[in-house]
Parts: structure tokens; C-alpha cells; sequence
């Protein structure tokens, strides 16, 4: 990866797949909707850990070159002329690693808010009412207030993510973090992605906007979501007359825990688009 290495992060259903898949768009870039370098990482570490009684013949030194091996031979398919962007929603939690192994590398944060990214998912939940998904385990049982107290547990897929979050704003190395709102990407994509490019410090790119494409391959069946412009994706997302598919009360629990949205909820360094 001569070129270099960022990182993109955040909440599930908020855009980081829209992003990669305009990242993908510029030559210069790789980027895909998801890897699992963010996991082989943690496997790695733990295996490096007392957990195992040989750690204690490992060094830092020693950890640190494996780590970065790994990420080195998981893209040595890449061109080494391309700037490599990798996904995984577990590398907000991840900051100081990231520091450690990569101290150029920056991390793009696609944000929402919370109640929208519920609403999101218990759309496509309802959409594939014949096919449990995975995201619950494949338990077809359940109520609408049960998935939402699941996701939003601290092991629960917008929970989790979303202290991981927060983790990396009020952290030492938040000057490295960028937060990306889905409405901004998805109404004004030319002012988001300038942003994105100047926040890497890479050279802009002229992106279409009217058509993209997803990375098909690495969706599962009910994140498919065609391939849409995203101002078209803007409309359907932003239309104001659109009813919740949570019901208000459970809609209403959750729409304050936009943290940076509150006053002062950002503390100075972090950047908002």
C-alpha cells in the first residue's frame, strides 16, 4: 500500500456504503462495503495476548510488524498506486491501534441519528418478513420494542457502534476522525465528498452522483439496494411527509441520541460534514 491506508467507520445504515461505493468511482482508490481486516486484526492481537502462555517471548515491536504484515498482504492484490479505504464499523474502537501501526492514517465516521438508523433496519426487517435475518440471529419471534432494546444493547449492532463512536470523538486522537452526516452525503454529495477529499488531503475527484454502484458482492441479500442516484436516495430519505415505520413513541426514545447534533456535544478538533 504505497499510496497509503484510511479507514471508514460509524453507524450501520448511514452511508458508508453509498461512500464506498462513490470512492470506488475514483481509479486512484479501493474501497469496498465492508472487510474483515478489522477482525483479523483482533484475532491477531488476542492471539499475541497472555491469552496465550508464548506472548511473553512477543514484544511491541513484534506485534506491531505482524499487524501491519497482515493489512500488507490482505491487499498485496491492490495496485500499490492506489490509496486503499477500508470499512469495518469496529475501527472507531480501534483509534489508538490505528495510531500506533498507521500514524497517517485518518478515519472517516458516516453518522445518523440513532432513530433513523432503527427505523432503517425495521424497514428492511418488515420487507423480509418471510426470512428471518442474522442481525437477530434468525429468531423470527420478537416485537419491534425487542429488536430496538437488542441493537441498541452495548453488544448490539447500533449500541455498540455507537459507544465506539463516542470513544473516538472524546479521544486523544480525534484529530485523525472525521464525522460525515447521511444527510449531508445524501443532499449535498459535491460539498461532502470536497470535504472527504481535503480531510485524506488527497486531490479532488468529479463523482457521478445519478448512478452508483454498490459493491454487490459483499451485500447480503436484504441490504441490496439497488443501484440508485443518491439524490434519488435523497428523496426518498428526506421526504418529509414519510411516516416512521417505528411507532412514535419507540421513534421519540431514541431521535436524541445524535450526540453531535447537541450544543456542544463535539469537542474541539473533531470535523462535521
Amino acid at each position: 500500500m504505497d499510496h497509503g491506508l484510511h479507514f471508514i467507520s460509524g453507524l450501520p445504515r448511514s452511508g458508508s456504503t453509498l461512500l464506498s461505493a462513490l470512492l470506488r468511482q475514483n481509479p486512484g482508490v479501493h474501497a469496498a462495503m465492508t472487510s474483515a481486516v478489522a477482525s483479523l486484526i483482533g484475532l491477531l492481537q488476542r492471539g499475541m495476548s497472555q491469552e496465550n502462555e508464548s506472548s511473553v517471548f512477543i514484544d511491541d515491536g513484534q506485534r506491531a510488524r505482524v499487524l501491519v504484515a497482515c493489512v500488507d498482504a490482505f491487499y498485496a492484490d491492490i495496485h500499490p498506486g492506489k490509496l486503499v479505504i477500508d470499512t469495518n464499523r469496529g475501527w472507531c474502537g480501534k483509534l489508538p491501534t490505528i495510531a500506533a501501526l498507521w500514524p497517517e492514517a485518518k478515519v472517516i465516521a458516516c453518522v445518523r441519528n440513532p432513530a433513523w438508523v432503527l427505523d432503517s433496519i425495521e424497514s428492511l426487517t418488515r420487507r423480509n418478513a418471510l426470512e428471518p435475518s442474522n442481525i437477530f440471529r434468525f429468531d423470527p419471534g420478537g416485537t419491534v420494542y425487542s429488536r430496538a432494546e437488542g441493537l441498541t444493547s452495548g453488544v448490539g449492532m447500533i449500541g455498540f457502534a455507537l459507544n465506539a463512536l463516542r470513544e473516538a470523538v472524546f479521544s486523544s486522537h480525534r484529530d485523525r476522525l472525521m464525522l460525515v452526516r447521511f444527510e449531508t452525503l445524501t443532499t449535498d454529495p459535491g460539498a461532502a465528498m470536497a470535504a472527504i477529499y481535503d480531510f485524506l488531503g488527497e486531490p479532488a475527484f468529479t463523482h457521478q452522483f445519478d448512478h452508483i454502484e454498490p459493491d454487490y458482492e459483499a451485500m447480503s441479500f436484504d441490504a441490496r439496494i439497488g443501484s440508485p442516484g443518491l439524490h434519488a436516495v435523497a428523496r426518498h430519505v428526506h421526504n418529509t411527509a414519510r411516516e416512521t415505520i417505528l411507532p412514535p413513541d419507540l421513534f421519540e426514545k431514541y431521535a436524541g441520541g445524535a450526540f453531535w447534533n447537541m450544543p456542544g456535544g463535539l469537542p474541539r478538533g473533531v470535523r462535521l460534514v
